[in-house]
């Protein structure tokens, strides 16, 4: 859990200790067209055959001159050839069948089945894109050797982290790594961690307002970017179901001396001399690219408090909208006194998850005693993070890039192998 604002919160501690250590801190394919059945003017050739999961469509039956359906185009022999429209049904999208939606106070998938947010952050997006000396755009290995790694550890999701500077290439980031670089190499990494199954949480991390580069946690999303972010992210990811969207990772506005912070961080206010943009406004923002996927909206005092989340929850037209809770063994909601109050009470209307979840003392204690809480109460939780660091300072999962574990990450992997086996 972060601490008050005169400390860096863990997200700014990754920045810190990574830039001294190593810069770095913490359906069937296209379907065939409803072809129907082939004119006595020719015979279907074989390309107008429907794909596994292409079902033809009424308007695909030929008519009396051997043209194919509307879906395609028919070829000179009267074969009707594969057209992009023919990709019909739910199965068209090989991921649909994992797209999460919320119900009640559950995720669930398209199936109906409930599912929990289980895995861990990947950190570096955030911050290496940003360093001084060496610029990048991830810490460390993304092949497929590293997310079968994480896939040891009995995940289903990984949350990553961005830079809006980077994303919009801004502030000294365009023609290096910000911009169309850095988006593709995330839209990369996102589609060979859906390739193996896993969920990803998109999380705008650094912002800065102006002209300023994105190098730290703000208090609040910046009115200046943060809009043309979300706006640009949910139009490069709404086509896709296995992303989430989470809106600002730790919003400290109580801490940044906002005086309404909940009504700040719902609305908007000025902070420290600059305007911030509320959660409304960027939830809006992503619905306004017609993206339906579930958005995440964490609470104040660095995401670990929830106690006036309800009253000031933003309104949405699809109802996919969760909370997200970030918890330390140091911080102020860290026992179950606290999470019985307002989390709780949160988690029985709406799904929550944990962002981030930590323990900084090179040990698990804390650790196994919150995520038996949470799998009491059907709280998903990703641990922070998946990279090679002091499991003291950082807290670090992993001890090496293979994925051995810390004595901290020992706790996530064991109990993660026991409750999604």
């Amino acid at each position: 859990m972060p601490e008050p604002s005169s400390t860096p919160s863990p997200s700014i501690r990754v920045a810190l200790v990574g830039v001294v250590a190593f810069f770095a801190a913490c359906g069937g394919g296209t379907s065939a067209s409803p072809t129907g059945a082939a004119g006595t003017s020719g015979k279907a050739g074989a390309s107008g055959k429907a794909g596994a999961s292409g079902k033809a469509g009424a308007s695909g039956k030929a008519g009396a001159s051997g043209k194919a359906g509307s879906g395609g185009a028919a070829g000179a022999s009267g074969g009707a050839t594969a057209g992009v429209s023919g990709a019909a049904g739910a199965d068209a999208n090989p991921l649909a069948k994992k797209a999460l939606s919320v119900h009640g106070n559950q995720l669930v998938d398209a199936t109906g089945k409930p599912v929990r947010l289980l895995g861990i952050n990947r950190a570096g997006s955030e911050y290496m894109c940003a360093t001084a000396t060496v610029k990048s755009v991830f810490d460390g290995p993304t092949d497929d050797d590293n997310i079968q790694a994480m896939l040891a550890w009995h995940v289903n999701t990984v949350r990553l982290p961005l830079n809006e500077s980077c994303w919009l290439g801004l502030a000294g980031t365009d023609g290096d790594v910000g911009g169309d670089f850095y988006q593709t190499l995330i839209k990369d990494y996102v589609d060979r961690l859906h390739a193996q199954g896993l969920y990803v949480v998109l999380d705008l991390h650094w912002t800065a307002s102006g002209d300023a580069l994105a190098k730290d946690q703000r208090p609040m999303a910046d009115a200046d970017h943060a809009i043309d972010l979300w706006t640009s992210v949910a139009t490069y990811f709404k086509d896709d179901p296995m992303v989430i969207f989470d809106l600002f990772n730790e919003p400290y506005l109580d801490f940044a001396g906002a005086g309404d912070a909940w009504g700040c961080w719902l609305d908007g206010c000025t902070v420290q001399g600059a305007q911030t943009a509320g959660m409304q406004a960027m939830l809006d923002a992503v619905r306004a690219t017609g993206a339906k996927q579930v958005v995440v909206a964490g609470g104040l005092s660095y995401a670990n408090k929830l106690d006036g989340w309800l009253a000031h929850k933003p309104r949405d037209p699809t109802g996919n909208l969760m909370a997200a809770f970030h918890v330390y063994n140091d911080g102020a909601c860290a026992d179950t006194g606290c999470w019985n109050g307002a989390v709780a009470g949160v988690a029985q209307q709406v799904p929550i998850i944990t962002g981030e979840v930590g323990e900084r003392d090179c040990s698990h204690g804390f650790l196994d005693g919150y995520m038996s809480w949470a799998d009491a109460h059907g709280v998903g939780y990703l641990g922070w993070a998946w990279n090679p660091q002091d499991c003291a300072k950082f807290p670090a999962l992993i001890s090496d890039w293979s994925g051995n574990p810390t004595t901290f990450g020992l706790g996530l992997q064991t109990h993660l192998a026991s409750v999604n086996p």
